[in-house]
C-alpha cells in the first residue's frame, strides 16, 4: 500500500506552508492584540499563494495526479509543467493548455 499513494512532498507546498503558517499567526496576533496583524496576515497569506503558484509553474510542485516512484523525493522537479499539467487549475490560470504535458501514475 506504501508504494501507491502520493502524499504530495514538494519544494513548492513545504514553502507556500511555511509562509501560509506566518501569515496565519500574524492573523491570530492580530485577533489577539497586533490590529495591523489581520491585514499583515492576509497579505502573507495571498503571498504564500503567489509564491506556491511561481514555484508549481517553475516545476517544482507536483501534478493533480500521483507521481511515479521515482519523482516522490522532495527534491525532484517537474519537467513536463511547461505543457500543463491535465486538470490543474495552477496551469490553466497561467494559460498552459493541459494535456500535454506527460504525467506518471502510480501502477
Amino acid at each position: 500500500m506504501s508504494g501507491h499513494h502520493d502524499e504530495g512532498h514538494t519544494i513548492a507546498g513545504w514553502t507556500g506552508f511555511a509562509v501560509a503558517t506566518i501569515g496565519a499567526l500574524a492573523v491570530g496576533m492580530g485577533i489577539v492584540s497586533w490590529r495591523p496583524g489581520i491585514w499583515v496576515g492576509l497579505a502573507v497569506l495571498v503571498t504564500a499563494v503567489l509564491i506556491t503558484w511561481a514555484l508549481h509553474l517553475a516545476g517544482w510542485g507536483k501534478p493533480p495526479v500521483p507521481r511515479g516512484i521515482d519523482q516522490r523525493r522532495l527534491s525532484a522537479r517537474d519537467h513536463s509543467v511547461r505543457g500543463g499539467h491535465e486538470n490543474c487549475l495552477g496551469c490553466r490560470l497561467a494559460g498552459r493548455p493541459g494535456g500535454r504535458a506527460r504525467t506518471t501514475e502510480a501502477p
